[in-house]
């Protein structure tokens, strides 16, 4: 095993990787370290080359120890498609392929495949829709009890998947972190273990697979400029790290992505906090978006997203709904790619940084959308016909 130790990601205090943890004693999540000189020796990319495809075959950079065989629904490689219809030089990673849907399926087969060599019966987490359903799914894989609480927004085809799966499942009267804080209580006194985003090492570790794959599939190049959807932050950070670890084993060089952070007007506190120049955001209040997996008042990870964006030259961007209503739409009537919403708001995201500059016309962008569209509400447009009376010629 290539681990060598956690660590704090505000004070760089380091913690034993062979126990189990949820964040530091000052609050902040923990990183995982590995031996890259060890990583190095076998990591190559004829190696990679020579593996099954899928997330497994980074195992020298994640932290199931070897001969431990993970939880997995099939996690395959996600295509990178691009919307040539919407703009040249436009590339959407389509993460609604994964297991459960959603790009959650990486970090949750990563966080329970931990959490079952480590012994743990029951977990729990707070989820705006697509979290849960994947812990639930990855929960019932590897035998371990599911508690789930979700913010009465939440999409019900979301609640109704999770449930499904055999997850308990609570709809509560508050946001995401309150939901958080309620699973906190819990894991505090025994309960279960707390999966939330940021608050154990390993959901990290999996959604930073992005970060890999994406290298890969573009030969071994990053893109000028990522849009990512940012609640949580997770897959932002984790892709961040990604990099660095590339270089640190011979991969990639010190080029990297400018990152975009995407939030929605009515819920953008790390917006908010870049534009002040402040290290952590503050709570956003009332916050609401049709946006769900981007509806997080408050996130953990907030001075890494921050770190993220800030040393990489890029910028944190906040969209209107009916600019995310319209990219959804263009998108599927343009390219065929039917995005959630949270895909949308990066689409309108980029298109305001290319009105406002940020990025060039020549410069190659990858977008995420984060889950299948068909897992969330969509308007009735179909046209009502009586077949007695019908004139194909009007049709």
């Amino acid at each position: 095993m290539t681990v060598t130790h956690l660590e704090c990601s505000l004070t760089g205090e380091k913690y034993d990787a062979g126990k189990i943890h949820n964040l530091s004693r000052v609050g902040r999540p923990l990183l995982v370290r590995y031996d890259m000189a060890a990583a190095r020796a076998t990591l190559t990319r004829a190696s990679l080359a020579a593996r099954p495809p899928g997330m497994w075959k980074w195992r020298e950079l994640l932290p199931l120890p070897e001969g431990v065989e993970p939880v997995s629904l099939g996690e395959g490689e996600t295509p990178i498609l691009r919307l040539s219809g919407t703009a040249p030089n436009l590339w959407v990673k389509d993460e609604g392929r994964l297991p459960t849907g959603s790009f959650k399926a990486r970090g949750l087969a990563m966080a329970v495949s931990m959490a079952r060599h480590f012994g743990v019966t029951r977990i729990a987490l707070p989820t705006n829709g697509n979290a849960g359903a994947a812990l639930a799914a990855y929960g019932a894989r590897a035998g371990i009890e599911s508690l789930v609480i979700c913010p009465a927004e939440t999409p019900e085809l979301n609640v109704r998947e999770t449930a499904a799966y055999g997850a308990t499942v609570y709809v509560a009267d508050g946001q995401i972190d309150e939901c958080g804080a309620l699973v906190g209580q819990g894991a505090a006194a025994g309960l279960w273990f707390d999966c939330s985003t940021l608050k154990e090492p390993y959901r990290l570790e999996g959604k930073k697979v992005m970060g890999f794959e994406l290298v890969e599939q573009l030969g071994w190049k990053v893109p000028d400029a990522i849009f990512y959807p940012t609640g949580g932050g997770t897959g932002l950070i984790g892709m961040w790290k990604a990099f660095d670890e590339l270089e640190a084993v011979g991969l990639i060089g010190p080029e990297r992505p400018r990152m975009y952070a995407i939030q929605a007007a009515g819920c953008a506190p790390i917006v908010r906090a870049f534009d002040a120049g402040e290290e952590f955001a503050e709570r956003w209040e009332g916050a609401a978006t049709i946006a769900t997996g981007i509806r997080v008042p408050k996130a953990v990870g907030d001075f890494l997203i921050l770190r993220a964006v800030r040393d990489s030259g890029g910028a944190a961007l906040a969209v209107e709904e009916d600019a995310i209503v319209e990219a959804v739409d263009d998108v599927a009537r343009n390219d065929g790619l039917l995005l959630c919403p949270e895909g949308g708001a990066v689409v309108a995201g980029w298109r305001l940084a290319r009105d406002r500059g940020l990025v060039g016309a020549n410069e190659s962008v990858l977008l995420f959308n984060c889950a299948n569209g068909n897992k969330y509400p969509l308007p009735d447009a179909a046209r009502r016909l009586a077949l007695a009376t019908a004139d194909p010629t009007a049709l």
